[in-house]
């Protein structure tokens, strides 16, 4: 099969120009599919392909990481297909499960709180990242956006964020946020050397957060309070819309404040919110 791989990501490369990166990720998925098969002396049937699928899904993968792999798959197969390497599809019928669709981990507020109240207060780090964290879960912010914050972007009730597509959105903020960032400015932001004087969040050096210093924080205060969920800076982002979501916030709101351009995306917050489901059916089903 690794000889049919090859073909395929050449095919991928020369005749629709696919990304080095998208590529790899390509080879990644294929190589592993390819390995299984062999340990297991399978087939290329759809029984083996559900086969891989839920070792994935045994191995706590998340739901975007086991839907890419069924991608890479489809894709693989198509072009199998095409070439007339093989009959019959395997992967024609695989459609993805409503529970691909549903978010990762949702923190609930009891160890949100925990969470947050990890960092110190006595450090510029811990300063930084508890600024940081309150900022993520007060307004739901991607951690891109996060690392793109610059220090007037932040009013007293509201932050101005940019997006994806570089478009920009006004979220509320809330107090504790603030009261938070405004710690973090006034006893270590002004002493770090201004490199890149606009950024709200820096390092040491004076240099922007990156993606990667936040996801390695994120888990490092999350093992401190002895959190057993996977967590990551979208994690909190996740709790924020489910935690809105719980309390009544309307759908198209919440879409609103996400940055979200479909509906449909926010919708997924219905599928783990079994206990706004149950008060709503409670409160407007005429015989509960």
């Amino acid at each position: 099969m690794n000889s049919w791989i090859a073909d395929f990501l050449a095919y991928l490369g020369s005749e629709k120009g696919l990304a080095q990166n998208t590529l790899i990720a390509y080879k990644r998925d294929l190589l592993l599919f390819s390995e299984f098969v062999e340990k297991n002396k399978g087939d290329l049937s759809k029984e083996w392909l559900l086969a891989f699928l839920e070792t994935l899904h045994q191995k706590n993968l998340a739901s975007s990481s086991v839907c890419r792999h069924l991608i890479s798959l489809k894709v693989f197969f198509r072009f199998l297909k095409k070439e007339k390497r093989i009959e019959d599809n395997p992967a024609e019928w695989l459609d993805m499960p409503r529970v691909w669709q549903l978010i990762p981990e949702v923190l609930t507020v009891e160890e949100v709180d925990r969470l947050l109240q990890v960092p110190s207060l006595e450090t510029f780090e811990g300063s930084r990242d508890k600024a940081l964290l309150d900022v993520i879960y007060a307004s739901g912010l991607r951690v891109s956006e996060v690392c793109g914050l610059d220090l007037y972007d932040v009013g007293d009730l509201q932050v101005r964020v940019k997006g994806k597509g570089g478009k920009e959105r006004i979220v509320p903020i809330a107090e504790r946020a603030i009261k938070s960032l405004d710690y973090y400015l006034t006893h270590f932001r002004d002493q770090i050397p201004d490199l890149e004087e606009r950024a709200l969040f820096v390092d040491k050096a004076g240099k922007r957060v990156t993606r990667y210093l936040i996801w390695a924080r994120i888990k490092y205060y999350a093992k401190k309070a002895g959190l057993l969920k996977r967590i990551s800076p979208h994690t909190l982002r996740h709790s924020f819309a489910t935690h809105l979501l719980e309390n009544g916030a309307d759908l198209r709101v919440i879409q609103e404040m996400l940055g979200h351009a479909s509906i449909a995306t926010t919708d997924r917050y219905t599928h783990i919110s079994q206990k706004h489901l149950e008060s709503a059916f409670s409160t407007f089903h005429p015989r509960p």
